[in-house]
């Protein structure tokens, strides 16, 4: 009964989730005002059914990264497709060098 009990814990813990990751270029000098923009798009989409949450990564070698996470891949989508996202996707756009490079997973999360 007791391992019983520690596995119904550990399946209840268990949360799948999707995860989209971006490999993005920056323009040179771009940094900051994309940092403020995406911290501002951040209070925008945060509020959204779904939304977990939505990083900006610096990697030593000078690389970023862009993470979000949602529940599901529905709720990522209607996020993306909304009129606010519309907004600041083409001004995020504007300070990168590149298209971003995205990958897009199915997570099991403990």
């Amino acid at each position: 009964m007791k391992n019983l009990r520690k596995e119904i814990k550990w399946v209840s813990l268990c949360v799948i989730m999707f995860i989209m990751m971006a490999d993005v270029q920056l323009k040179e000098g771009a940094e900051n005002d994309f940092k403020t923009l995406f911290s501002e798009s951040n209070k925008v989409l945060s509020p959204f059914p779904g939304f977990v949450s939505r990083r900006f990564l610096k990697s030593p070698d000078g690389s970023y990264r862009i993470i979000v996470e949602h529940e599901t891949q529905e709720t990522f989508m209607t996020m993306i497709q909304s009129p606010e996202h519309q907004e600041f996707h083409p001004k995020l756009h504007s300070f990168m060098s590149a298209e971003p490079v995205k990958k897009m997973f199915n997570s099991s999360v403990e």
